[in-house]
C-alpha cells in the first residue's frame, strides 16, 4: 500500500495571521512578568502586531483569488481590503482604550491580548474558503469578545451583559452549526465553492436547503444584530466597558459582513431569491425599531446601538438586489459605518476621562462652550450618521438606495428615507445639547496632543470621505468585482 503524498499547503496567503496569532502569544507571555508600572508596554506592543500583520497584508495583496489549506482559506482582493480596515480600525481602538484604562486602573494585558485573537478570528473569517473556517473564525471572534465584555469583574452590568451576551451567542452559534449540517447532509461537502455549484444544480433537495439558509441567517444576523435577533445590543454597548463597547461596535462589523459575503454569496449564491427575501424582512424590522427605539434613550451607549441595530438594515437593503453593485455599495457603508462609529464611541472615551463615565446624553450639554473643537468634531459624527451631505454617511446611504431603486425594489427605499427621516431626531438631538444648552459643569475640557490628533483625523476622515466618496466607493466595486 503506498502512502498518499502530503502536500505542504502555502502559508504566504495566511502570512498575516500566522504573524498575528505568534504576536498574541507574544503579548500574553511577555504581560506575565512585566510590573504594573509597565503596562502600557503590553498595548505598545499589541498595536505593533496590528502594524506588522498590515504590513503582511498590503505586501501580499492580492490581484486574484487564490486558496490554500485545501480549500479552506480563500485570499482575494475583497479579504485583503477587509483585512486593511480591520487592523486600522483596531488599532485605534487600542489607542482609544489605553487612553480610557489607564487612568481607572484597568490597564491589563487581558485587553490587547482578547483583542489580538478577535482580530485573528475576524481575520480567518473573511478569508473562509470552508464553512468550517467560518465556524472557527466565528467562535474565535465570539469567545474573545464574551470575555472582553466582563473585563471588569467588579462591575455588575458588565458581568450580567457578558453573560446574556454568552447564552445568546451560543445559542446563535447553535443555530448555525444546525444550519451548516443541513446544508452539509444536502450538498455533501462544506466547501463553499462546492456548495455553491451544488445547489447549481440541485433540485430535489430544495426545501432542505432552504431550512438550511434560514438558520444559517439567523446566525449572521445575530452578529451583525439585526431585528429580532438584536436583544443583545443594547445590553452590551451599555454594560461593557466603553472601550470593549468600541471594538464590538467597529471591527466585528467588518467582520460579518465578510461572513456575510462568504456564506450567502460565495456557498449559498444558487439560493440568492430565497436570501434576499429574507433580508427584506431584516432590513425593514431593523431600520424601524433600531431608529424609533433611539428616540427614546438616553444613554448614549444604548442611543449608538440602537443607531447600529438601525445601519444594518441599510446594509441589508444593498445586499438584498443580490448584485455585485449592491454587494459594493453594502461594503461601502460598513466600511464607512464603522469610521463613524470608532470616532463617536472615541468622543465619549475622552469626554469622560475625568473621572466618570460619559454615557448619558446629557454629558455632552454645553459641549462647545467647553471645547469648541471636539464639539466641532462630534457635530461631523452625527451629521454624518445621520445621513447628511456633504458627509460619507450621505452618499453610503445613497448608494445602498441608489441599488434598491435600480433592481426595483422602490418600497424598501422609500421605507428606508423614512426611517432615515425618523433618525434625525435623535442625531440632531446631541447637536442640539452641544451647541444650544447650558453645560452642567463650565470648566474646559481638555486632552492630551495624541488624543486630540487622533480624534481629529477620525472625525475628518468622515468629512474628507464625504468630499472625495468615489475613492473608497470604487474600491469597494473593484474588490467585488475581483
Amino acid at each position: 500500500m503506498t502512502p498518499s503524498a502530503f502536500t505542504v499547503p502555502g502559508l504566504l496567503p495566511a502570512a498575516a495571521e500566522i504573524f498575528l496569532l505568534g504576536m498574541a502569544c507574544v503579548v500574553l507571555l511577555v504581560d506575565i512578568w512585566l510590573p504594573d508600572r509597565y503596562r502600557r508596554l503590553t498595548c505598545q506592543i499589541a498595536q505593533a502586531s496590528l502594524a506588522g500583520a498590515l504590513i503582511l497584508v498590503l505586501a501580499t495583496f492580492p490581484d486574484a483569488r487564490a486558496t490554500t489549506f485545501a480549500g479552506t482559506f480563500v485570499a482575494d482582493p475583497m479579504a485583503a481590503v477587509l483585512k486593511t480596515f480591520l487592523l486600522l480600525v483596531s488599532g485605534f481602538g487600542f489607542f482609544y482604550a489605553r487612553v480610557h484604562l489607564e487612568p481607572r486602573g484597568l490597564m491589563r494585558g487581558e485587553y490587547f491580548v482578547l483583542g489580538l485573537f478577535a482580530v485573528l478570528g475576524m481575520m480567518v473569517l473573511v478569508s473562509a474558503g470552508n464553512f468550517l473556517t467560518l465556524y472557527l473564525g466565528l467562535e474565535l471572534l465570539s469567545l474573545s469578545l464574551y470575555a472582553m465584555v466582563a473585563l471588569d469583574r467588579d462591575s455588575k452590568p458588565g458581568c450580567e451583559a457578558a453573560m446574556k451576551y454568552f447564552v445568546l451567542g451560543a445559542l446563535a452559534s447553535g443555530m448555525l452549526l444546525y444550519g451548516i449540517s443541513m446544508i452539509y447532509g444536502s450538498t455533501g461537502s462544506l466547501d463553499l465553492a462546492t456548495v455553491g455549484a451544488s445547489i447549481s444544480a440541485t433540485g430535489d433537495m430544495r426545501l432542505t436547503l432552504v431550512l438550511g439558509l434560514v438558520f444559517v441567517v439567523v446566525g449572521v444576523a445575530f452578529k451583525l444584530g439585526a431585528v429580532p435577533f438584536h436583544m443583545w445590543v443594547p445590553d452590551v454597548y451599555e454594560g461593557a466597558p466603553t472601550p470593549v463597547t468600541l471594538f464590538i461596535a467597529t471591527a466585528p462589523k467588518i467582520a460579518a459582513f465578510g461572513m456575510l459575503m462568504r456564506a450567502l454569496v460565495d456557498g449559498l449564491g444558487g439560493l440568492a431569491a430565497d436570501w434576499s427575501q429574507m433580508l427584506v424582512v431584516l432590513a425593514v424590522l431593523s431600520m424601524a425599531a433600531g431608529n424609533v427605539i433611539a428616540i427614546a434613550q438616553t444613554n448614549i451607549k444604548r442611543m449608538l446601538a440602537y443607531s447600529a441595530i438601525a445601519h444594518v438594515g441599510f446594509v441589508f437593503v444593498g445586499m438584498a438586489p443580490g448584485t455585485p453593485d449592491g454587494y459594493a455599495a453594502s461594503m461601502f457603508y460598513v466600511l464607512t459605518y464603522v469610521l463613524m462609529a470608532l470616532g463617536g464611541f472615541a468622543m465619549v472615551i475622552w469626554l469622560g476621562r475625568a473621572g466618570h463615565e460619559a454615557d448619558l446624553l446629557d454629558d455632552f450639554r454645553g459641549l462647545n462652550d467647553r471645547n469648541p473643537w471636539f464639539a466641532f468634531m462630534m457635530l461631523i459624527l452625527m451629521l454624518s450618521m445621520a445621513g447628511v451631505p456633504p458627509f460619507v454617511g450621505f452618499w453610503a446611504k445613497w448608494s445602498v438606495l441608489r441599488e434598491a431603486v435600480d433592481a426595483g425594489m422602490i418600497w424598501l427605499a422609500v421605507a428606508a428615507v423614512l426611517f432615515s427621516v425618523v433618525g434625525l431626531f435623535y442625531y440632531l438631538r446631541v447637536v442640539r445639547l452641544m451647541y444650544f444648552e447650558s453645560p452642567r459643569d463650565a470648566a474646559p475640557v481638555t486632552a492630551f496632543a495624541d488624543m486630540k490628533v487622533v480624534v481629529s483625523v477620525n472625525a475628518l476622515a468622515i468629512l474628507a470621505l464625504g468630499v472625495y466618496p468615489g475613492t473608497l466607493l470604487d474600491l469597494c466595486e473593484a474588490v467585488i468585482g475581483a
